[in-house]
């Protein structure tokens, strides 16, 4: 399945608010990444948003509506979650979801 167009039109018009720096999007793993100095902030997965929120923030955000465990190859990846579209339809919401990723990727180092 292509990743959700729509997503990625609101997912656009929440990073060009919070401009982060050396902001990129890339294809990968049959979606598409949005990356700040170099680091994956935020994506899209089939339908999901998917966020880095990192290990510290981890427990407290699965517990936001709609989040839920981002799995690859079968086991969780501790500090990303996915967000299911439907939680998405208020724009503050995404734009939070979205400003918790930019936040967490500004903390690591460039790349």
């Amino acid at each position: 399945m292509a990743f959700d167009q729509e997503l990625a039109d609101n997912i656009i018009e929440a990073l060009t608010i919070i401009n982060p720096p050396d902001l990129i999007s890339k294809k990968m793993f049959g979606g598409i990444g949005y990356l700040v100095r170099g680091n994956m902030a935020c994506g899209i997965l089939d339908d999901k948003l998917i966020v880095r929120v990192g290990k510290e923030a981890y427990e407290e955000m699965l517990t936001r509506p709609g989040a839920g465990l981002f799995n690859s190859r079968g086991h969780a990846m501790t500090g990303w979650v996915t967000v299911d579209k439907q939680a998405l339809m208020e724009k503050d919401t995404l734009l939070d979801w979205v400003e918790q990723g930019v936040a967490f990727s500004m903390t690591l180092p460039r790349k």
